[in-house]
């Protein structure tokens, strides 16, 4: 029956053999443990260091934002190790797409696929659109009342004036990640370990600051009890914590595109799930330090809810560390640009090797080796995003994406387990 056919069809699985696979790589094996751990940590460690401590601190859970980020932390782990596990099984470039071949089927894989190539092209437009916002902010707002006046647009669901500056940085992301991929991973790594080093000197700086006091408030010390909860290192109850997990959970998200790289890592079998831990790590390491520095420098309803650590320093009297910030700032948001469109040409072109895609976007440069056609295809998809939706749009869509696609590499996990498929 035709169902039946179709149902098989859906149902096929790719078949992984790592000898043949290994013969069969197109793509350069350039990138080495250190490369791959700094991929993550900068997709990673982005501009959500400086922002997302402060405004969940403020709102949603007080000093325990602290716990909100181990909470986070531990959640993301767990996804993190099926990403390595599935990263040391199958090493081909795709991620939670070709685990999900492997394991479940082609019908799902597609699904996935295109689910991913929304996420990856929607993240690259966020990160590029908050890049644009805040370059304007540093100019006054100057390129937004430009292009209002010249270019307005009245239609509800999209951006009041298209972002030009976003879709140009995306363009220029591209012809960085057409030219290798061991160019571009030298320049993320250049902006990650700056950007690491403006965390260490921050939150050492916010730690000479500190006030253990600012952890045990009394609702007396507090100016408005019912909007700022009661004081303490629980103002907002356990469930403020639990919510604040919740929204910390965003500040992980990246890691996956380690796994994307799994056709161009050296020892992929060894070094993708090393990296992963080592990324996710650091990170947690990163939060945990800037929540507690900047709670224990100021009161957690004094908090700014979109700039919270040059506010801290500027109500503490140490002016200079906040343009620390603001140069920390613009290495994470470079690095999160790269991170989130490094995986994004890597799914079309394992799609497009499979047969799932337009197979001209599976050729590689003779030259660069790189999937120049894909990079190219997804640069414009996530240019034209980046300008004509706004931000917070991006992120709401983005969520969603990312939810799916953890959810599929838990379900390849238990299904590569005790089902032989590899």
């Amino acid at each position: 029956m035709w169902s039946t056919r179709i149902f098989s069809r859906l149902a096929r699985k790719k078949v992984f053999d790592p000898e043949t696979e290994a013969e069969g790589v197109k793509l350069d094996r350039c990138l080495t443990l250190f490369d791959l751990t700094a991929l993550g940590i900068g997709s990673t460690l982005g501009v959500g260091i400086y922002v997302l401590a402060g405004s969940v601190a403020k709102d949603v859970a007080g000093p325990s934002v602290v716990l909100s980020f181990l909470i986070a932390g531990i959640a993301s782990s767990l996804s993190g190790l099926c990403y390595a596990e599935l990263g040391a099984r199958v090493p081909k470039a795709g991620s939670a797409y070709v685990y999900s071949y492997v394991t479940v089927g082609e019908g799902i894989a597609f699904v996935i696929g295109w689910n991913l190539i929304l996420e990856y092209a929607i993240g690259t437009a966020s990160v590029a659109r908050g890049y644009s916002g805040y370059i304007d902010s540093l100019m006054n707002k100057s390129m937004a009342t430009a292009f209002r006046s010249v270019l307005p647009i009245d239609v509800p669901f999209l951006s009041p004036y298209p972002d030009l500056c976003a879709f140009f940085i995306t363009l220029l992301l591209t012809l960085v990640l057409c030219i290798g991929v061991k160019e571009s991973t030298r320049f993320n790594n250049i902006f990650t370990c700056l950007n690491i080093f403006v965390v260490i000197f921050v939150t050492f700086c916010g730690f000479f600051k500190a006030k253990g006091s600012n952890w045990s408030l009394t609702p007396e010390d507090i100016p408005d009890n019912d909007k700022y909860g009661s004081g303490g290192f629980f103002p907002y109850g356990i469930s403020g914590t639990l919510a604040g997990a919740a929204t910390c959970f965003y500040g992980y998200v990246g890691f996956d595109t380690i796994a994307t790289s799994g056709e161009e890592a050296q020892n992929p079998q060894k070094n993708i799930p090393l990296a992963i831990v080592l990324s996710l790590t650091f990170v947690f390491f990163a939060y945990f330090g800037i929540s507690s520095a900047l709670t224990l420098m100021l009161p957690y309803y004094l908090q700014d809810a979109t700039a919270p650590l040059p506010h801290a320093f500027h109500e503490t009297g140490w002016v200079f560390a906040g343009y620390v910030v603001t140069g920390g700032a613009l290495f994470g948001l470079s690095t999160s640009l790269l991170g989130a469109m490094f995986p994004l040409p890597r799914v079309l072109y394992a799609m497009a090797s499979d047969g799932l895609l337009f197979h001209w976007l599976s050729d590689i440069h003779t030259r660069y080796q790189t999937p120049f056609r894909a990079t190219l295809v997804a640069g414009i998809l996530a240019g034209f995003m980046a300008a004509m939706f706004e931000l917070k749009n991006l992120v709401d869509m983005m969520s969603i994406g990312t939810l799916m696609a953890y959810t599929i590499v838990a379900v390849a996990v238990n299904v590569l387990r005790y089902v032989s498929t590899v």
